[in-house]
């Protein structure tokens, strides 16, 4: 698949039922209850107008998303997905670029995500576009609304 079978650009709300579709085809991708709804998605968007992405192909499907944001200091990167099919075609990559430069634009110097150490598939993708393991630290989570549940695609 050349470039032109797709485009990236940044995500608006109206992308939001072809992301969802995207992520339902994930096996093990985790959507929550509240976070992934459209009311979470379109909230993320409004603080983060310019940085989170798509990409489109030719038919007009949303075949890769990435959630990405900034507190003012560090970005992140949130349900980095491409669909099977067109995997290992540049499309994770153009995304990933796309959020960088973003980012750059708001004056950002660092971006971070996580990746479950089980989904090897995603750690190879990390690790061959030259970003960095961290091992010196631990990560922690707190939650503050037990309604917000995960559940994770079969």
């Amino acid at each position: 698949m050349d470039s032109k079978a797709f485009t990236v650009r940044t995500m608006t709300i109206e992308d939001y039922e072809g992301l969802r579709a995207l992520w339902m085809t994930i096996r093990g991708f985790g959507i929550r209850s509240i976070d992934d709804s459209r009311e979470g998605v379109e909230r993320f968007l409004k603080r983060n107008p310019e940085t989170s992405v798509v990409a489109v192909a030719k038919d007009g499907a949303v075949v890769g998303g990435i959630l990405c944001g900034h507190d003012g200091r560090r970005g992140c990167l949130y349900h980095v997905c491409v669909r099977e099919d067109h995997r290992r075609n540049g499309i994770g990559k153009a995304m990933v670029v796309y959020c960088m430069n973003a980012l750059k634009e708001e004056k950002i110097n660092k971006v971070s995500l996580i990746a479950f150490t089980v989904n090897d598939v995603g750690n190879a993708f990390w690790n061959r576009i030259g970003w960095t393991r961290r091992e010196d630290l631990n990560y922690y989570d707190f939650t503050l609304n037990e309604a917000n549940i995960t559940a994770f695609n079969q």
